[in-house]
């Protein structure tokens, strides 16, 4: 692996350097409930600072459809840096208009701005090149060089990940770099036994990921939504319970190639059924073959692993030397719900080795469920970004910085 660094871009002192952050955090009335991805960008901004650059942030926050939206601005955001760095962080209201040209002429040295959400342009998420490579340019005109350091965007190919790169001097930012660094352990001669846990709601989104690592691993645990496609493919009914059904045959496959490997698929023997999808809703536990024989009967939605599941799970994972974790094992946001993905972080905070969350609704979850992010070896600013790393894509937004 081949990647331009910092160092490659020379001394950086009184340079206008723009950084790609992913500042994508969750808000709730204005405020911030997860300033993990905040934190994850600090050490490029502070090394940057003691070069006495002049730092330009910009980042993307939701998905506003190409105009502003005050609900999606990151003005809380550049609030919570400035405390997080304890150093003064300008603001300005747009990202290439008046307001961001006058903020960032304004700049001296070991200064900071964070410039208004990229999205309120429809040139940065275009489909057509040259619009984005419109607004590239203009971004461009604010900088010198440029830091790419968003690692959740890395699989994007969007204006200030893709194009800006392709104009102005650019090179990896430290998140970016130590990100790479994880996956390439999970991917390149990972430690043994090595173990992946999956959930989430969808078995289609982790298909390539199941495909490419099924040959590299010793363990596949599946939870979440998915796993009711995979009790569909054994034959079980699965109630009112998530279900793809059009991705059934193609789980039935991976199923024999993991026989055939030596690789064990461990499926729930036990899950949480509810009558309705919400905090106060009846739920019973039950083996993972009899969801319909349940009081609910066809209606009954499966919404967590069950206990023995969870502690047959953790059981692998704290024996595991390696372990990459993407997808929540329940609905966590809901008290009665939790307890799955609360026992497996758990025993991801046990192993002896290398243990990976994988950004996304992982990252939260463990936070949520009161967990810290130096309890785990490592968690991700990019859940989408690492499952397709790890199927063995191509990322635009690491290809233009080099990355082979």
């Amino acid at each position: 692996m081949t990647l331009r660094t910092i160092e490659s871009l020379g001394l950086l002192t009184g340079k206008r350097v723009i950084v790609r952050c992913d500042l994508n955090v969750p808000l709730k009335d204005g405020e911030i409930t997860d300033d993990g991805r905040v934190r994850a960008s600090l050490p490029t901004i502070k090394a940057l600072l003691e070069q006495g650059a002049r730092v330009v942030i910009v980042s993307h926050l939701g998905r506003p459809k190409g105009a502003p939206e005050d609900k999606y601005s990151l003005a809380p955001v550049a609030v919570r840096l400035a405390q997080l760095l304890g150093h003064d962080v300008a603001f300005a209201g747009d990202t290439v208009g008046d307001a961001a040209k006058a903020a960032v002429a304004a700049l001296k040295n070991g200064d900071v701005v964070v410039l208004e959400n990229l999205r309120f342009n429809p040139g940065e998420t275009s489909k057509v090149d040259a619009e984005r490579v419109a607004f590239a340019t203009e971004l461009a005109a604010l900088g010198d060089v440029l830091v790419s350091d968003g690692f959740g965007v890395v699989h994007r190919k969007q204006a200030s990940v893709y194009d800006l790169a392709a104009i102005l001097p650019s090179a990896a930012g430290l998140l970016i770099a130590a990100e790479l660094d994880v996956l390439d352990r999970l991917t390149e001669k990972p430690e043994a036994p090595y173990t992946v846990v999956l959930g989430g709601s969808k078995v289609s989104d982790k298909l390539g990921v199941i495909g490419h690592l099924l040959p590299r691993v010793n363990s596949l645990l599946i939870g979440g939504g998915m796993l009711f496609t995979f009790l569909a493919a054994q034959g079980h009914k699965v109630g009112a319970s998530l279900l793809e059904a059009d991705q059934i045959e193609t789980v039935r496959g991976y199923l024999v190639e993991a026989e055939r490997l030596g690789v064990k698929i461990v499926l729930p023997t036990d899950v949480v059924v509810a009558s309705k999808f919400g905090a106060d809703a009846e739920h019973v536990i039950t083996a993972a073959d009899s969801i319909e024989d349940t009081a609910f009967g066809a209606t009954g939605l499966g919404l967590d692993i069950g206990p023995d599941t969870a502690a047959a799970f953790a059981a692998i994972i704290r024996s595991s030397k390696t372990v990459f974790w993407n997808g929540p094992m329940g609905v966590f946001e809901l008290a009665p719900f939790a307890e799955g993905t609360r026992v497996v972080a758990a025993a991801l905070t046990e192993v002896d080795g290398l243990s990976v969350v994988g950004g996304g609704d992982s990252a939260a979850a463990v936070r949520t469920l009161g967990f810290t992010d130096d309890q785990f070896g490592h968690i991700s600013t990019g859940g989408g970004a690492s499952l397709e790393f790890l199927e063995g894509k191509r990322l635009p937004g690491l290809e233009v910085l080099g990355w082979q």
